[in-house]
């Protein structure tokens, strides 16, 4: 059967899925909860915490009274939904820092003409509308996006998405873009995550904030981030970084962590393989695991999101740091050598860093698996929200889709569609077969005169033409597909760089460029 994806504005989440529709209204609002803990277990963990009291020190810090043991909050999965609120509030507490990455040549020719969250997914929206939308539903409504590249449509993007749906009746919410810029004290470009923080500190530390919440923008996932900064200020740390169980296949891919008896990380391995990888076993059990899966998962990986107190990042940056570039292979382990209680708080659910043509090809063929997608958009509890477009509805006129997400907008002949994730605006027209296809649409429709004098001229309209067949491809935007074109790799290449013919090929899988002109009759 065949799903069609809604957007979600910000006034609203539709979940259409066959024929059955469902609506979310207001009712999905957060439910505070008295924000001290001082008991055997508490539901802000998300797990079992041990007589943990939390007290206020003459000097307004936190401290932390000696504890038997302290298990850090569980993960929280697609299904799970805060219903805590933070003493004090998130929205006026923490600033959200979504790290929009280099130049995204791993993802190229996606990022030739964007930013890599700009980056379309999921037929309605945009990598930013995940990171973005975890910070909203978590109560946090100051967010800056921080990029050097092709900023133009993610700018455009946000303004029209977010801007004028953030401040409420005070006025005090945004979502911004922060552009790399040269200066006199400054004359260089992002050198790298914590470089890019620290040429925009002069603006973070005007916020009367508490933490700033570092993120990346191209990761696909559903988080909690009020309890993720609830453990921060719980176990009192200076940073807390957001961590994943691995198994030992898996392990040798990522950056692992090993951590103490209360979840303070003591010990960093970059990509450790042999004896290396044997010694960064960690006890999960401490993080919040079972005893089953925590044999199963024993070791446990940065997510490149972080939770910094104000003060702790001024002072590493500055102070500390002052020449660090990176985050993850810098400013974090040096935090750790130099005494400063770095903490990590395990994410147990769906995670995909986005940064490769094949991940990026995964995880939107993903959300079309049954019986449960890896990744859901129809979750009302946390929808994900982007730009609202006000299309019409779908058309399929003798049209057979199978197992497909649809956009909006979207115009269907005759044709047969299996397995694929088709964008706003697409036009598939008579005959055509598409097959395990991203199809990102289009950012306009083309009227019939237009057509007309595209024809006269020679050329095809945006869209996929006559008795097509796609096969394992990404068609981006407004690519113009002509008739009997046949994108299969027939020849099972795995690498290629056609970019005059307007196509490139990794890992096996064809990308179509953006606006590019595939000829009747060509076969690829």
């Amino acid at each position: 059967m065949a799903a069609v994806a809604a957007s979600s504005s910000l006034i609203g989440f539709k979940k259409i899925c066959g024929i059955s529709i469902s609506s979310s209204s207001s009712e999905n609002k957060l439910h505070c909860r008295p924000p001290t803990i001082s008991s055997s277990k508490s539901e802000l963990f998300g797990g079992a915490v041990s007589h943990v009291n939390v007290k206020e020190s003459s000097n307004g810090r936190r401290g932390r009274l000696p504890a038997a043991r302290v298990v850090s909050p569980k993960a929280v999965s697609d299904s799970s939904y805060s219903q805590t609120c933070l003493d004090p509030d998130a929205s006026a507490s923490v600033l959200g820092i979504i790290l929009g990455g280099g130049a995204g040549t791993r993802l190229y020719p996606l990022t030739k003409k964007r930013a890599k969250p700009a980056v379309p997914l999921g037929a309605n929206y945009r990598l930013i509308d995940i990171p973005v939308s975890n910070c909203l539903n978590s109560n946090i409504n100051k967010i800056y996006v921080l990029t050097q590249f092709n900023s133009a449509s993610l700018n455009r993007h946000l303004s029209r998405a977010y801007a004028s749906n953030m401040g409420g009746y005070k006025n005090e919410g945004f979502v911004e873009v922060l552009a790399a810029q040269q200066s006199p004290e400054n004359p260089n470009w992002f050198q790298g995550t914590a470089d890019a923080v620290r040429q925009y500190l002069w603006l973070f530390e005007e916020l009367d904030v508490l933490e700033y919440l570092v993120l990346a923008g191209d990761h696909l996932y559903r988080m909690d981030y009020e309890k993720f900064v609830q453990a921060h200020r719980e176990t009192d740390a200076d940073i807390t970084v957001a961590a994943l169980p691995m198994d030992e296949k898996r392990a040798t891919a990522f950056g692992l962590m090993k951590i103490d008896e209360e979840g303070r990380i003591i010990e960093f391995s970059e990509k450790p393989t042999g004896e290396q990888l044997k010694a960064m076993r960690v006890d999960t059990t401490i993080l919040g695991l079972d005893d089953e899966r925590a044999k199963e998962m024993p070791y446990i990986a940065s997510m490149g999101i972080y939770v910094f107190s104000k003060d702790a990042m001024l002072n590493l940056l500055r102070e500390k740091f002052p020449g660090a570039n990176d985050f993850g292979s810098e400013v974090i382990p040096g935090a750790t050598s130099i005494g400063m209680r770095v903490q990590a708080y395990l994410y147990d659910g769906y995670w995909e860093d986005i940064g490769t043509i094949e991940a990026f090809y995964n995880a939107n063929l993903g959300i079309t698996k049954k019986p449960v997608p890896d990744f859901s958009f129809y979750d009302r509890s946390a929808p994900i929200y982007t730009q609202p477009r006000y299309l019409p509805p779908s058309k399929m006129l003798d049209a057979d889709v199978t197992d497909s997400v649809i956009g909006e907008g979207c115009v269907i002949k005759n044709c047969k569609i299996y397995h694929s994730v088709i964008g706003l605006r697409s036009c598939i027209s008579e005959g055509a077969i598409i097959e395990d296809t991203l199809l990102m649409g289009a950012d306009y429709y083309e009227t019939e005169a237009d057509k007309s004098l595209l024809e006269a001229k020679g050329s095809v309209p945006i869209g996929i033409g006559k008795n097509c067949h796609i096969k394992r491809a990404i068609i981006d935007k407004n690519a113009r597909i002509g008739d009997d074109v046949k994108i299969i790799n027939s020849g099972n290449v795995q690498e290629a760089a056609r970019e005059t013919d307007g196509y490139f090929i990794k890992s096996g899988i064809v990308t179509i460029i953006k606006d590019a002109l595939i000829p009747s009759g060509t076969i690829i």
